[in-house]
Formats: C-alpha cells, structure tokens, sequence
C-alpha cells in the first residue's frame, strides 16, 4: 500500500483543522432531564447519544452486551445503561447520582445532566439544575403529571431555569394517543402558570422508540412542532443574555508573576469590557479603567461573559480575591443582611443561630442563617411555619454575614439568573459539608440603612488610657467542672495587680441580657453569639474580658474567636472528667438531668465538643483553683 502524499497530508490535516473550528465555535447549551420516578429520562439521553452519534462502536459493543446481562427491554438495546453506570443504579433501575454527558448536533454543543427522580435525591437534581439553562422534564404518558413532576418544575424555576421542555415520553405505551398527549399538556399547563413559568413546549416522545427525538415521527401525523433536538438546537441561550448585563468580573486570583506585572484574573460573569473602559473595585468603590485584557493567547480588544481573562488596571488599587471589579456607571451593591431562598442538603438539620461558611463567587464569609420564616411544601405550594429545615426542604429565611459582600438578586424579571453574584453554599466550617444551596433576594432594609459611626477616640487609646492590652479569657468546660471557681480567682489575681477586668459568668447572664433563651441547641448557640458580642465591646474599651460559660459547640466558640484580633482570644478548657464533674453537682442539676426533669443538659442528653487546640488547659483533677488561676495568670503575664 502506498504512502499518502504530503499534498494529500496536507488536506487531512486541513480538514481536520476545519472542523475543530467549527465545532468550537458552536454554542454551548447545558440542560437537565428531570421528572419523576421511572419516566425515561436516562433512556431519552441514551437514545439522544445514539441517534446523534455520540458512541464509540466499543461502548456500542459494551452496551448490547451490558443490555442483555443487565438490560430491561429484552433483547433490545436498554439505552438507560449508557447513562445509569453506578451499580445501585443497574441493579435497581433508578437514577441515584447525577450523570453528565456531552454530545453534538450540527447547531450546537450539549452538556446535558441526568438527575434522579427520587425526592430522597434532590439535593442531586438541585445541583445538576444549578448550572442548567433549560430542563427536559418528562413525564410518562400512562401516569400523567405527579407531585415530583410538579416538585421539580418548581425546583427548575426555583434555581433560574426560565425554559422548559415537557416531554410526554412512552407515547409508544399509549399507541401515540393525541388525546393522551394533550390532556397532559392541559394539566401542566395550569401548574406551570401557577408558579411562574411562561416559556416551555409539549414534545410527544419516545426515548426507546426514537420517535420526534431527532426529527419528525410518522406515527404522531397530529403533532406539527419541532422535535427535541431541533427545539434545542433553536431555544435562546442564557449567554447572550448574561453578555447584554453590566459588566461584573469577580476576581478569583491576583496574578503578580514579577514587579513589573499585577493582573486580577477571572471569568467574567456578566457584560462586556474594553480597555479604557470605565471599573470600580468593589466593596471598597475605589475606581479606575482597564489598561489591559490578558489571556494566555495574547491580549484582546473585548472581553464578554463567560471569558476567562486578567485585567490590568491603569491605577495601583487594592484588590485581591473576592472583591469584584464592575463597570463604573452601573455597579452592584454591597450589604451583610439578605433574604434568601434555601434548598437544605444536609441529612443535620439547619440549626438557626450557628456560623456557616457562606461561598458567593469567589467571595467567602461567616455568616448566619436565622429562623425560617417559612418552609415551602413544594407539592401544594403551601407556606408552613418552621424552626428549621431539614433535608431537602426549601424555606424562606433571613441570613446575616459577618461583613459586606458584594451580591445582586439572583432573579431579576425578564433576565437570566445572577448566578455568579445571587447563588450561594453554605459550607458546615468543622465538616466542610456542603449543607445548602440558596439564592439572595434582597439586600434587608435595615442593612442599607445603618452604617458603623466612625469613632475618635479607638480601640487603642482606651487600651493605652488603662495601660494594658486587651484580651477575651474564654472559660469552656462542663457544668461543675469549676469555670466559674478558677475565673473568680484570675480576676482577684488582675484586679489586685490594678487590671481593669469584667467577668462575664453564664449564669448571671441569664438573669438579664439572655433571660429569653432556653437550652435547645439553637438557643444556647444564641447565648455565646450575644455573649461574644458584648465581650467585644468590653476589649473595645481596652478591658480585660473573662468568661465562664459551658459554650459546648466547637464552632460557636470559633465564631467568637474570630471576633477578636488574632492572639486577643484565649480559649481556656477547663478539663474535668464527666464522672468527677458529676460527683461535685453542688447544683443538683446533673441529678436532675438522669432524672429526666432537666433536658437538653450537657453531656448528659446534649453534647460538648471538647477544644481541639485550647491555648490552656486546667486539669482540674491535678491542680486546685488557686494553682490553676495562678497559671493562668503567667501565662496572661508571658503573652
């Protein structure tokens, strides 16, 4: 055989070549199939990879040989399988996880996410749906539309999808039934008008059968509109959309590789940017114009959404990751007070009061999720009264950060979804869980209303004023393991040595500023929030601040630790044994607790979570008050 002559290499290579740019140039369209239990939404996938050519003749000798040992269509091929590939999911024939598959037609790139259809799994299909700019929801032809069907069309618009596709799959089980078909229609009709959605189209399918999946099928002659794919190959794209916003760039990375270079790379989430064009830096609003847009292949006149790209500014400002750059005219807000919309996702419950990690963008804060004001019954669209959420429920709460971060409403009408500046996680800080999912609403009023008054006299002179510095001496243990006992004897030590102290004691607190909570975990994360709040005000005024509380939870005592200056707070664990603890119960209260008449006490019904990394630690079984307060006292003296 003969060897290809150069000018024929040249012409492979040429054409090849060709078709790279034109299949990158194709738009990108992502979207889900949802819908209920066993509507066919993996086998609509497979049978879309298979027609469009998507499958590789040793996955296509993989799935026939997979279809018969573990296939439900007989010695048909069971399309399902091509998406279904963990081995729960082929032995029970459901969906479990979310599978992500590529694949193209002549129009457009696809990235299209199956979701389960269990409600057990839908913190799964809200994740597949996150990022989604139109969902296939499907619905058997037999069973009709069901509370899941209704659930996950509310979650779809819930999380920013705007389009829709209902396809009426298995027509082939109902002899291809216009009537079948249309009464289905009719009934999701009047759902989707209830919870908003405008934009979606009825599609007759078969997934296994193929039928006005890739074009026209000769046994629906009563249907005239597009197939599927040709609906998606036509359907707007979320892209264009976000391109005519102002421009919004959050700034993941500050690229300084030598003196000479400082770029702030990102993508940019909405708009369209120039150099010379106009920027303000947020959330400190300092302001100056793009010198440059930097990309790996040489700098560009013109940067849109979805680009990922480094700006060079013309001035020297401070900005660093987290911060986001937008055009002048037209900026974001910045605020610390939010109602938001969240989706749990966690098999523990939210508990009100507690410090998440809350991830916006690139931008990551503490911040606190309070009470629901209401929980959403997604079936009947119902608002009921809740105290919490739990796994996959949806609520309407208030959030609170421990600063200003830059956001916009993650639903504005007529538009796209904010994602990048409105979708939101919450991050459980000692697991590292991903627990939530929302969305922003609005910036609160009163969180645009009051500001932080600047005050003349600071921190430090009233420090200097008592000729000491500062500190928060965090008093944690069980109840009667002595907190109360050794932190009297430090303040006895400090006052005789003329320092200016406030002991905090929890129960003298709950006589007054928290007289109004109870023991319940959410109540008890409420009283160390209030009391670290106030301990802060006192180091404020340069004093030096003891506590004596039980503060059992790890992550509440980290929320006040964080605010303090570094090396200001001093976690002080007062280390006695359950059994030893029990054995002094001067108060009755451990008796009580085993009793039954006291509920939720600590290490009895209710945990501590002892410090990991305490700056002290008192044996109380080694050493008596006195010897524990004098090391403590040194150990104050040597910091």
């Amino acid at each position: 055989m003969s060897r290809p002559l150069d000018s024929d290499r040249e012409l492979i290579r040429s054409d090849v070549s060709a078709w790279l740019a034109r299949h990158e140039a194709k738009e990108m369209l992502r979207f889900i199939t949802c819908g209920s239990v066993d509507d066919g939404k993996s086998t609509l996938i497979g049978r879309l990879l298979y027609d469009s050519k998507q499958i590789f003749d040793d996955q296509l000798d993989a799935l026939e040989a997979d279809s018969k040992k573990q296939g439900t269509q007989g010695e048909k091929i069971d399309f399902a399988l091509l998406v279904d590939g963990l081995s729960a999911e082929r032995e029970q024939g459901i969906t479990i996880d979310v599978a992500y598959r590529f694949f193209t037609s002549d129009k457009r790139k696809f990235i299209v996410a199956d979701t389960p259809g269990h409600e057990q799994y839908t913190r799964n299909m809200v994740t597949g749906a996150s990022t989604a700019d139109l969902a296939v929801l499907l619905v058997d032809a037999r069973k009709g539309v069901l509370t899941q069907t209704r659930r996950h069309s509310y979650l779809a618009h819930l999380v920013g999808i705007r389009r829709v596709v209902l396809a009426v799959n298995k027509m082939d089980l109902v002899d291809y039934d216009e009537a079948a078909f249309t009464a289905i229609a009719a009934d999701y009709r009047a759902f989707a008008e209830q919870i908003g959605i405008a934009d979606w189209v009825a599609i007759p399918v078969s997934g296994l059968g193929g039928d006005n999946v890739m074009g026209p099928s000769e046994r629906t002659p009563w249907y005239t509109g597009p197939s599927l794919i040709e609906h998606l190959d036509a359907v707007p794209l979320d892209a264009d959309a976000d391109a005519a916003k102002p421009f919004r760039l959050p700034v993941q990375w500050v690229n300084r590789p030598d003196q000479h270079f400082r770029g702030f790379a990102g993508q940019v989430a909405g708009g369209t940017i120039r150099p010379g064009d106009a920027v303000r830096v947020l959330p400190s609003g300092r302001q100056s114009t793009v010198a440059r847009i930097v990309t790996a292949d040489g700098d560009l006149d013109e940067a849109q959404a979805g680009q990922s790209v480094t700006l060079t500014l013309a001035d020297e400002v401070d900005c660093s990751r987290g911060d986001v750059i937008a055009v002048a005219s037209d900026p974001p807000e910045a605020a610390d007070q939010f109602e938001a919309a969240i989706v749990w996702m966690d098999e523990d419950e939210l508990i009100a009061g507690r410090g998440y990690w809350l991830k916006l963008g690139t931008q990551t804060v503490t911040a606190i999720v309070h009470a629901p004001k209401y929980e959403v019954n997604v079936n009947s669209l119902e608002h009921l009264a809740a105290k919490t959420l739990g796994l996959n429920a949806i609520g309407i709460a208030e959030i609170a950060t421990e600063r200003e971060i830059v956001f916009e409403p993650y639903e504005v009408a007529g538009s796209s979804p904010n994602r990048a500046l409105g979708g939101f996680i919450l991050i459980d800080k000692l697991t590292n869980r991903t627990v939530a999912a929302g969305m922003l609403h609005f910036a609160l009023r009163r969180a645009l209303n009051i500001h932080r008054q600047h005050l003349e006299v600071s921190r430090e002179t009233h420090a200097l004023l008592k000729g000491q510095k500062p500190a928060v001496l965090w008093f944690t243990g069980l109840s009667g393991s002595g907190k109360s006992t050794i932190a009297n004897a430090v303040e006895k030590i400090l006052a005789a040595r003329g320092r200016h102290t406030f002991l905090l004691d929890g129960d003298n607190v709950r006589h007054g500023l928290n007289r109004d909570l109870g023991f319940t975990e959410a109540d008890r994360i409420e009283n160390i929030r209030r009391v670290g709040e106030v301990a802060r005000l006192m180091a404020d005024a340069g004093l030096i601040v003891l506590t004596a509380f039980i503060s059992p939870f790890r992550a509440e005592r980290e929320m006040v630790r964080a605010m303090f200056p570094g090396g200001e707070f001093i976690e002080i664990f007062v280390d006695t044994p359950l059994a030893e603890a029990e054995a002094r119960d001067t108060k009755g209260l451990y008796a009580k607790a085993r009793a039954g008449e006291l509920a939720n006490f600590t290490g009895i019904d209710s945990p501590y979570e002892a410090p990991e990394a305490a700056e002290i630690r008192i044996d109380t079984t080694a050493m008596s008050a006195d010897e524990a307060a004098e090391l403590i006292v040194a150990e104050l003296a040597r910091r």
